[in-house]
Protein backbone atom coordinates (compact mmCIF):
# COMPACT_ATOMS: atom_id res chain seq x y z
CA UNK A 1 0.00 0.00 0.00
CA UNK A 2 2.35 2.98 -1.39
CA UNK A 3 0.88 6.35 -1.12
CA UNK A 4 2.82 8.90 -1.95
CA UNK A 5 -0.01 11.97 -1.64
CA UNK A 6 -0.42 12.34 1.74
CA UNK A 7 -3.94 13.82 1.61
CA UNK A 8 -4.81 10.68 0.93
CA UNK A 9 -2.46 8.43 3.28
CA UNK A 10 -4.33 6.97 6.54
CA UNK A 11 -3.77 8.54 9.85
CA UNK A 12 -2.78 6.06 12.91
CA UNK A 13 -2.17 6.92 16.34
CA UNK A 14 0.32 4.77 17.97
CA UNK A 15 -0.71 5.52 22.11
CA UNK A 16 2.14 4.52 23.67
CA UNK A 17 5.04 4.43 21.69
CA UNK A 18 7.66 2.98 23.21
CA UNK A 19 9.31 -0.57 22.54
CA UNK A 20 6.62 -2.58 20.52
CA UNK A 21 4.31 0.87 19.75
CA UNK A 22 7.44 2.41 18.22
CA UNK A 23 8.21 -0.72 16.17
CA UNK A 24 4.81 -1.26 15.01
CA UNK A 25 4.81 2.51 14.11
CA UNK A 26 8.09 2.06 11.94
CA UNK A 27 6.16 -0.86 9.96
CA UNK A 28 3.23 1.18 9.28
CA UNK A 29 5.01 4.51 8.53
CA UNK A 30 5.42 3.88 4.84
CA UNK A 31 1.77 2.97 4.49
CA UNK A 32 0.49 5.18 6.70
CA UNK A 33 0.73 9.12 8.70
CA UNK A 34 1.79 7.42 11.64
CA UNK A 35 1.85 10.13 15.22
CA UNK A 36 3.13 8.65 18.19
CA UNK A 37 2.11 9.37 21.36
CA UNK A 38 4.15 9.21 24.42
CA UNK A 39 5.41 11.43 27.46
CA UNK A 40 8.73 12.53 25.76
CA UNK A 41 7.79 12.89 21.79
CA UNK A 42 10.88 13.64 21.24
CA UNK A 43 11.50 9.69 21.37
CA UNK A 44 9.62 7.90 18.65
CA UNK A 45 11.11 6.92 15.78
CA UNK A 46 12.32 8.50 13.05
CA UNK A 47 9.40 9.31 10.56
CA UNK A 48 7.03 9.17 13.27
CA UNK A 49 5.24 12.37 14.55
CA UNK A 50 5.25 12.73 18.01
CA UNK A 51 2.45 13.84 20.30
CA UNK A 52 3.17 14.75 24.13
CA UNK A 53 0.71 13.94 26.63
CA UNK A 54 -0.24 11.29 29.08
CA UNK A 55 -2.74 9.66 29.16
CA UNK A 56 -3.21 9.16 32.50
CA UNK A 57 -3.65 13.00 33.28
CA UNK A 58 -6.64 14.03 30.84
CA UNK A 59 -5.44 17.69 30.95
CA UNK A 60 -2.46 16.58 28.75
CA UNK A 61 -4.34 15.32 25.92
CA UNK A 62 -6.98 18.67 25.01
CA UNK A 63 -6.27 20.21 21.86
CA UNK A 64 -3.33 17.12 21.62
CA UNK A 65 -4.96 14.57 19.55
CA UNK A 66 -4.42 14.35 16.05
CA UNK A 67 -7.74 14.90 13.88
CA UNK A 68 -9.25 12.43 11.22
CA UNK A 69 -7.64 9.75 12.27
CA UNK A 70 -8.85 6.45 11.33
CA UNK A 71 -6.94 3.80 13.12
CA UNK A 72 -5.62 3.85 16.69
CA UNK A 73 -3.22 1.45 18.41
CA UNK A 74 -3.31 1.09 22.08
CA UNK A 75 -0.02 0.25 23.28
CA UNK A 76 0.49 1.31 26.97
CA UNK A 77 2.40 -0.78 29.81
CA UNK A 78 2.39 0.11 33.47
CA UNK A 79 4.48 2.85 34.63
CA UNK A 80 4.03 0.93 38.10
CA UNK A 81 3.67 -2.73 38.54
CA UNK A 82 0.81 -2.74 41.28
CA UNK A 83 -2.88 -2.63 40.70
CA UNK A 84 -2.82 0.33 39.96
CA UNK A 85 -0.30 0.70 38.11
CA UNK A 86 -2.04 -1.78 35.56
CA UNK A 87 -5.53 0.02 35.96
CA UNK A 88 -4.06 3.36 34.86
CA UNK A 89 -2.09 1.94 32.04
CA UNK A 90 -4.96 -0.28 30.68
CA UNK A 91 -8.13 1.30 31.82
CA UNK A 92 -8.22 4.68 32.75
CA UNK A 93 -5.40 5.67 30.15
CA UNK A 94 -7.51 4.32 27.20
CA UNK A 95 -10.96 6.08 28.78
CA UNK A 96 -9.00 9.65 28.79
CA UNK A 97 -7.76 8.81 25.29
CA UNK A 98 -11.09 8.37 23.76
CA UNK A 99 -13.15 10.63 26.00
CA UNK A 100 -11.09 13.04 24.49
CA UNK A 101 -11.36 12.45 20.68
CA UNK A 102 -13.37 14.58 18.60
CA UNK A 103 -14.56 11.99 16.13
CA UNK A 104 -17.66 9.93 15.48
CA UNK A 105 -15.74 6.69 14.82
CA UNK A 106 -12.68 5.05 13.56
CA UNK A 107 -11.78 2.59 11.26
CA UNK A 108 -10.88 0.53 13.56
CA UNK A 109 -9.18 1.03 17.29
CA UNK A 110 -6.79 -1.92 17.99
CA UNK A 111 -6.41 -2.75 21.89
CA UNK A 112 -2.87 -4.50 22.70
CA UNK A 113 -3.67 -7.19 25.24
CA UNK A 114 -2.04 -10.31 26.90
CA UNK A 115 -2.85 -13.98 27.03
CA UNK A 116 -2.09 -13.22 30.63
CA UNK A 117 -5.97 -12.69 30.70
CA UNK A 118 -6.11 -17.20 30.54
CA UNK A 119 -5.91 -18.46 33.61
CA UNK A 120 -6.06 -22.22 32.31
CA UNK A 121 -3.06 -24.30 33.93
CA UNK A 122 -4.19 -28.16 33.11
CA UNK A 123 -1.77 -28.37 29.54
CA UNK A 124 -5.07 -27.38 27.68
CA UNK A 125 -5.45 -25.45 24.13
CA UNK A 126 -7.00 -21.98 24.54
CA UNK A 127 -8.30 -19.90 21.98
CA UNK A 128 -9.95 -16.53 21.33
CA UNK A 129 -13.09 -18.03 22.22
CA UNK A 130 -12.02 -19.94 25.69
CA UNK A 131 -12.89 -18.45 28.97
CA UNK A 132 -11.24 -15.91 29.87
CA UNK A 133 -10.77 -15.54 33.95
CA UNK A 134 -7.55 -14.20 34.84
CA UNK A 135 -5.72 -15.66 38.40
CA UNK A 136 -3.96 -12.25 38.78
CA UNK A 137 -4.53 -8.71 38.99
CA UNK A 138 -2.35 -7.90 36.29
CA UNK A 139 -4.52 -9.53 33.90
CA UNK A 140 -7.78 -8.76 35.23
CA UNK A 141 -7.17 -4.73 34.63
CA UNK A 142 -6.08 -5.91 31.08
CA UNK A 143 -9.20 -7.63 30.64
CA UNK A 144 -10.98 -5.09 31.79
CA UNK A 145 -9.72 -2.38 29.29
CA UNK A 146 -10.44 -4.72 26.41
CA UNK A 147 -13.96 -4.27 27.53
CA UNK A 148 -13.57 -0.31 27.25
CA UNK A 149 -12.09 -0.93 24.21
CA UNK A 150 -15.17 -3.40 22.98
CA UNK A 151 -17.71 -1.28 24.39
CA UNK A 152 -16.69 2.25 23.03
CA UNK A 153 -18.60 3.70 19.91
CA UNK A 154 -15.42 2.36 17.63
CA UNK A 155 -15.08 -0.94 16.07
CA UNK A 156 -12.64 -2.62 17.90
CA UNK A 157 -10.09 -5.66 17.93
CA UNK A 158 -8.29 -7.31 20.61
CA UNK A 159 -4.48 -8.67 20.34
CA UNK A 160 -3.59 -10.90 23.11
CA UNK A 161 -0.12 -11.60 22.61
CA UNK A 162 1.92 -14.20 24.84
CA UNK A 163 5.34 -13.94 26.06
CA UNK A 164 7.55 -11.31 23.70
CA UNK A 165 10.98 -12.26 23.06
CA UNK A 166 13.66 -10.50 20.43
CA UNK A 167 17.15 -8.74 20.52
CA UNK A 168 15.45 -5.85 22.75
CA UNK A 169 13.92 -8.45 25.23
CA UNK A 170 16.89 -11.47 26.47
CA UNK A 171 15.79 -11.58 29.91
CA UNK A 172 14.74 -15.24 29.64
CA UNK A 173 17.90 -16.21 27.12
CA UNK A 174 20.01 -13.85 29.82
CA UNK A 175 18.28 -16.26 32.45
CA UNK A 176 19.54 -19.58 31.40
CA UNK A 177 23.26 -18.61 30.28
CA UNK A 178 23.42 -17.52 33.69
CA UNK A 179 22.08 -20.14 35.19
CA UNK A 180 19.07 -19.00 36.72
CA UNK A 181 16.56 -21.12 35.07
CA UNK A 182 16.13 -25.05 35.66
CA UNK A 183 12.94 -26.21 35.12
CA UNK A 184 11.86 -29.20 36.30
CA UNK A 185 10.25 -31.96 33.97
CA UNK A 186 7.83 -31.71 32.65
CA UNK A 187 7.51 -28.22 32.92
CA UNK A 188 4.15 -25.95 32.05
CA UNK A 189 3.71 -25.67 28.69
CA UNK A 190 5.02 -22.06 27.82
CA UNK A 191 4.18 -19.47 24.47
CA UNK A 192 5.84 -17.10 23.10
CA UNK A 193 6.32 -14.54 19.84
CA UNK A 194 9.50 -12.52 18.63
CA UNK A 195 8.77 -8.96 19.04
CA UNK A 196 9.33 -8.52 14.91
CA UNK A 197 6.45 -10.71 14.30
CA UNK A 198 4.46 -8.85 17.30
CA UNK A 199 5.20 -5.63 15.19
CA UNK A 200 3.96 -7.27 12.26
CA UNK A 201 0.88 -8.91 13.12
CA UNK A 202 -0.65 -5.49 13.97
CA UNK A 203 0.75 -3.72 10.75
CA UNK A 204 -1.00 -6.55 9.30
CA UNK A 205 -4.60 -6.51 10.76
CA UNK A 206 -4.48 -2.35 10.80
CA UNK A 207 -3.56 -2.59 7.11
CA UNK A 208 -6.31 -4.95 6.43
CA UNK A 209 -8.98 -2.85 8.78
CA UNK A 210 -7.84 0.51 5.89
CA UNK A 211 -8.75 -1.74 3.32
CA UNK A 212 -12.09 -2.19 4.70
CA UNK A 213 -11.79 -5.83 5.05
CA UNK A 214 -13.61 -7.58 7.92
CA UNK A 215 -11.63 -8.28 11.01
CA UNK A 216 -12.63 -10.43 14.46
CA UNK A 217 -13.06 -9.08 17.73
CA UNK A 218 -10.22 -11.07 18.93
CA UNK A 219 -6.89 -12.55 17.75
CA UNK A 220 -4.10 -14.17 19.83
CA UNK A 221 -0.22 -13.02 18.73
CA UNK A 222 0.89 -16.23 19.47
CA UNK A 223 4.19 -18.35 17.17
CA UNK A 224 3.14 -22.24 16.11
CA UNK A 225 4.45 -23.90 18.78
CA UNK A 226 3.64 -23.89 22.52
CA UNK A 227 6.46 -25.50 24.04
CA UNK A 228 7.72 -27.31 27.54
CA UNK A 229 9.56 -24.80 29.39
CA UNK A 230 12.80 -27.29 30.20
CA UNK A 231 12.38 -28.70 26.18
CA UNK A 232 13.13 -24.22 25.80
CA UNK A 233 15.72 -24.24 28.69
CA UNK A 234 17.48 -27.73 27.50
CA UNK A 235 17.86 -26.28 23.86
CA UNK A 236 19.51 -23.36 24.77
CA UNK A 237 22.09 -24.90 26.60
CA UNK A 238 22.62 -27.06 23.49
CA UNK A 239 23.51 -23.76 21.33
CA UNK A 240 25.73 -22.09 23.47
CA UNK A 241 27.84 -22.27 26.71
CA UNK A 242 25.83 -22.21 29.97
CA UNK A 243 26.52 -21.20 33.50
CA UNK A 244 25.32 -24.62 35.92
CA UNK A 245 22.14 -23.63 37.20
CA UNK A 246 22.13 -22.29 40.55
CA UNK A 247 20.75 -23.36 44.12
CA UNK A 248 18.14 -20.63 43.58
CA UNK A 249 17.50 -21.21 40.34
CA UNK A 250 13.90 -20.49 39.45
CA UNK A 251 12.43 -23.94 38.65
CA UNK A 252 8.54 -22.93 37.12
CA UNK A 253 6.74 -20.99 34.91
CA UNK A 254 5.19 -17.79 35.80
CA UNK A 255 1.95 -18.02 33.85
CA UNK A 256 0.24 -21.24 34.62
CA UNK A 257 0.24 -24.46 31.46
CA UNK A 258 -1.60 -23.62 28.28
CA UNK A 259 -1.26 -24.16 24.67
CA UNK A 260 -2.49 -21.05 22.62
CA UNK A 261 -3.48 -21.05 19.47
CA UNK A 262 -3.02 -18.87 16.83
CA UNK A 263 -5.20 -20.48 14.06
CA UNK A 264 -7.44 -17.42 14.04
CA UNK A 265 -4.46 -15.50 12.86
CA UNK A 266 -3.18 -17.55 10.16
CA UNK A 267 -6.23 -17.98 8.87
CA UNK A 268 -6.35 -13.99 8.53
CA UNK A 269 -3.39 -14.59 6.28
CA UNK A 270 -0.45 -13.86 8.20
CA UNK A 271 3.37 -15.50 7.88
CA UNK A 272 5.48 -15.81 10.86
CA UNK A 273 8.78 -14.86 10.41
CA UNK A 274 10.04 -16.78 13.64
CA UNK A 275 7.37 -19.31 14.05
CA UNK A 276 8.47 -21.21 16.84
CA UNK A 277 11.19 -20.09 19.52
CA UNK A 278 14.13 -22.38 17.83
CA UNK A 279 14.20 -20.19 14.87
CA UNK A 280 13.72 -16.97 17.01
CA UNK A 281 16.35 -17.87 19.38
CA UNK A 282 18.52 -18.98 17.48
CA UNK A 283 19.43 -15.33 15.29
CA UNK A 284 20.00 -13.60 19.16
CA UNK A 285 22.09 -16.50 19.90
CA UNK A 286 24.54 -16.26 16.74
CA UNK A 287 24.38 -12.36 17.74
CA UNK A 288 25.43 -12.91 21.81
CA UNK A 289 28.29 -15.45 20.36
Amino acid sequence: MAMTDSKDRPRILVAGCGKLGGAIASQLKEAAEVFGLRRQADKVPAGVQGVSADLTRPDTLAGTLPSNLDIIIYCLTPSSYDEQGYRDAYVNGLRNLLDSLRQPSLKRLFFISSTSVYAQDDDSWVDESSPAHPARFSGEQILAGEEVALSSVHPATIVRFSGIYGPSRRRFLEEVIEGRMNPLAPAPYSNRIHEEDAAAIIEHLALKAIAGETLESRYIGTDCEPVRLDEVVNWVRGQIPCAAPADNARTGGRAGSKRCSNQRLLDSGFRFRYPDFRSGYRAIIEELR
